[in-house]
């Protein structure tokens, strides 16, 4: 071969690599993400955590930026991270999460103003510490909200008022607000937060929701707000699904209950775990905690491919579930960005390796992902 010929040749391998490249960099430009093939529909949304509030996972904000056009903040806006001690306020981190979100064009909520869980000890205690007064929770409630509901008014579309009130079995959680106050703090907690910014809208958000009890319990609580003219948005049915747990038949039942008392509905932190519970009703309770166990912790190098397979098929179900529903829904929200930080991890059994969100531990996306977006598209 000819010195001319042979430098033809290696023109003609370079320009076919630099197309290859060219053709894969746009064709990586041109995938879709969820909020384009879901937007339309409802928002798509996940909780950020403090690295990426904070600029440090730049993987973790690269997946936000491209899927997702709604925010919560996992942590920082719970009432013992925003007032540690009484009076004293700390909004650091939730500035940077709503400056983050404007920035970004991401449709943000407040997450939450009341709940029995990650509250302060002195919220409900006086010097002595005793129980404080019924009028003296209140105060403190009003100005927990008003403060915090006033400093991102106009900025923040929603907020969960009140989180996780109510039992499996329709009964009120016996908390230290309804302890002190009764049922009514729920009532005043939405007034409160009404008054702060009268365009914000107002949810209720709890888990288990496919539970008959609960789901009677908060229909009647949404129909009892309304006819009482305090302003309720929607209900955040939160997602914590197992493998079988709940039944998708249960879960649409309770969609369609809240649906029809007049307010949207919100599938609130949502994830999916591969890993055996080690007890049934454990529900989505923080506070439960058990010893580790070798066997409860079965995949710690990845997923069979049967299991992936069941797991894939189970999110589709849900996805297809709100797909059908739609109109009644106005956002679904993951409880995290990638698998690497998902509380589930660690929950309800500290050190396990969990599975149980649309990105995997390397931030890239599941296959799950691709199959949503095509079931969105038909």
């Amino acid at each position: 071969m000819n010195k001319k010929l042979k430098n033809i040749l290696l023109i003609i391998v370079a320009c076919s690599f630099t197309l290859s490249a060219c053709s894969k960099t746009k064709e990586s430009a041109n995938e879709l993400g969820l909020k384009d093939v879901l937007g339309n529909k409802f928002l798509i949304g996940t909780a950020v955590n403090l690295d990426q509030i904070n600029g440090r996972d730049a993987l973790g904000l690269a997946v936000i930026k491209k899927h997702f056009n709604a925010i919560v903040a996992e942590n920082c806006m719970k009432s013992m991270y925003l007032q540690p001690k009484e009076g004293q306020f700390f909004f650091d981190d939730a500035d940077r999460f709503v400056n983050f979100g404007e920035q970004n064009n991401l449709v943000m909520t407040g997450h939450c103003l009341i709940w029995h869980s990650q509250a302060p000890a002195w919220f409900f205690t006086d010097k002595n510490g005793k129980d404080v007064s019924r009028d003296t929770l209140i105060q403190r409630m009003k100005d927990h909200i008003t403060t915090v509901v006033s400093r991102y008014k106009g900025r923040i579309k929603g907020w969960d008022v009140v989180n996780e009130a109510i039992m499996d079995d329709g009964s009120w959680r016996p908390s230290k607000f309804y302890k002190i106050i009764g049922e009514d703090f729920i009532k005043l907690a939405f007034q409160f937060a009404h008054e702060a910014d009268p365009d914000a809208e107002l949810y209720y958000n709890d888990y288990s929701m496919a539970k008959e009890g609960r789901r009677q319990a908060v229909v009647n609580l949404v129909k009892s707000l309304k006819e009482q003219g305090v302003r309720i948005d929607a209900v955040g049915m939160q997602g914590h699904v197992t493998m079988d747990y709940p039944n998708v038949d249960d879960f649409e039942k309770s969609l369609l209950a809240f649906s029809e008392t007049g307010v949207k509905v919100m599938i609130t932190e949502l994830d999916l775990t591969v890993l055996p519970s080690p007890r049934r009703d454990v529900g989505a309770d923080v506070a439960a905690s058990f010893e580790y166990q070798k066997e409860i912790n079965p995949y710690t190098d990845g997923l069979p491919e049967e299991v992936q397979a069941a797991w894939e098929k189970r999110y589709l179900d849900f996805f297809t579930l709100f797909l059908k529903h739609s109109d009644k829904i106005s956002r679904v929200t993951l409880w995290g960005v990638s698998d690497k930080n998902s509380w589930r991890n660690n929950w309800p059994v500290r050190g396990r390796t969990d599975y149980p969100l649309l990105f995997d531990r390397n931030y890239q996306a599941k296959p799950i992902v691709q199959m949503i977006i095509n079931k969105a598209k038909i």
